[in-house]
């Protein structure tokens, strides 16, 4: 609405800083897959030793008129920077470039733009990219720059940007109350599977560790996989059968990655809830990834930041069939509770296990039994039933109830303690091993 979109494949320079503190530095390799993604074809990557990052121009002035020869000699359309610009440094880098400068989050967020698919998809993409050119607006506007104010310099320029402003701020208040609607909606679903006893299990991880392969294999889905950074954006939900244990529900949600922009974050969290909200998660790994540690430490701090890092986790490391000598494996605890899995979704070589890891933690808090209850506790009986979580039903020599139940345990014990049992008295005298 406010900006073009542009086709992919322009010619473009990759300009990455380095010597910078550790916690602040990124990937250079990660930074050419993230422009490969976007459809860039890259020209040249310019490595800059910066431990002081200039306020103007970011790098030195030095570095900047090198790379405005190069621009002429290449005849480049774009230079994207590995690192967060300040509107002001994009603004000084494209007026002496005469080309459009991208920053690390720009780059990101036209990644999401290709990458979005559903309705929902396309108003979180959006909304971000608003917030983010809310504060580059006067960019667009070079050249009314002699009448953007002051003394004899008001005029045309200074209303077109209030006016710009004006619009953003509409539509940006528009995405949000639909992202609301969607937020609700998600919510009423939740409650629903949660009211039917149907658990929730979601795929996190650093994007492109293959966690959409993963959930194919699991759910025998065709949801859309390439060895690519953030090739999925939209979630998706699938039934899931699990052996002793019934459905479960899996979502596959989008990648993280270092330093992911706080406004995608933001735009985002209708989605991200969905693994807030979950009974497991499931860490996927790139177990062949040399810097898999801090892409681990990325996926947690992301995971603190949407108010999930308290949730039970379930690592597993995938992408077996690049390593040697490693088989598939279910690795535990001290208490001897499922910690991680090695797998290959590729092959499938693991799955088998990974289903079996998942039904232990999740039937930790299921009640998965017979009951045998007398005539007299009728009124049990109708709430087992009321609740939904009666998977057959029988009966003894002397006219009680067989329940076959699947029911959690919090809730069994709540039902039982009402009818003024205790919970271990009662399961002692009433169910059937």
């Amino acid at each position: 609405m406010f900006f073009e979109r542009h086709e992919g494949g322009e010619r473009a320079i990759l300009v990455h800083l380095d010597g910078q503190d550790p916690e602040a530095r990124e990937d250079p390799q990660e930074f050419q897959e993230l422009a490969l993604s976007a459809g860039a074809d890259t020209v040249a990557f310019i490595s800059v030793p910066r431990h002081r990052p200039t306020a103007k121009y970011l790098i030195g002035s030095g570095k900047v008129d090198e790379l405005r020869g190069l621009i002429k000699v290449e005849q480049v359309d774009l230079v994207i920077f590995n690192h967060t610009l300040t509107p002001s440094q994009e603004r000084n880098l494209e007026r002496v470039f005469e080309c459009r400068v991208l920053d690390r989050t720009g780059l990101i967020l036209d990644i999401f733009a290709q990458r979005a698919r559903t309705h929902e998809g396309k108003l979180q993409v959006e909304l971000a990219q608003l917030d983010h050119m809310s504060t580059r607006l006067v960019r667009g506007w070079t050249h009314l720059e002699r009448q953007k104010g002051g003394i004899g310099l008001r005029g045309p320029g200074e209303t077109q940007l209030e006016t710009d402003r004006r619009l953003l701020r509409v539509r940006i208040r528009q995405i949000k109350q639909k992202l609301e609607r969607v937020r609700s909606q998600r919510e009423q679903a939740r409650r629903g599977r949660k009211r039917a006893d149907i658990p929730s299990v979601s795929l996190v991880g650093y994007t492109n560790a293959g966690k959409s392969t993963l959930f194919n294999a699991l759910t025998a889905s065709e949801v859309y996989v390439a060895d690519q950074l953030f090739a999925t954006l939209d979630p998706t939900l699938r039934r899931l059968e699990l052996d002793d244990l019934g459905p479960v529900v899996l979502a596959d949600t989008v990648g993280f990655i270092r330093h992911l922009p706080h406004k995608l974050v933001e735009a985002f969290r209708a989605t991200l809830e969905e693994s807030s909200n979950s009974e497991l998660l499931l860490h996927v790994i790139d177990a062949h990834e040399p810097e898999r540690m801090q892409q681990i430490e990325q996926v947690m701090a992301v995971l603190s930041e949407i108010g999930a890092e308290a949730l039970p986790i379930l690592e597993v490391y995938n992408k077996l069939d690049l390593l040697e000598g490693v088989e598939p494996q279910i690795q535990r605890d001290a208490e001897g509770k499922p910690q991680r899995v090695w797998l290959s979704a590729r092959d499938g070589r693991g799955l088998d296990l990974l289903r079996q890891a998942i039904a232990e933690l999740l039937g930790e808090d299921l009640f998965v039994g017979t009951l045998c209850l007398p005539q007299r506790l009728g009124r049990l009986r109708a709430q087992f039933f009321a609740l939904g979580v009666v998977q057959s039903e029988g009966h003894d020599e002397e006219g009680g109830s067989l329940l076959a139940i699947r029911v959690p345990r919090v809730e069994l014990h709540r039902l039982i303690s009402r009818e003024g049992w205790q919970p271990s008295e009662f399961l002692e005298q009433h169910t059937l091993q």
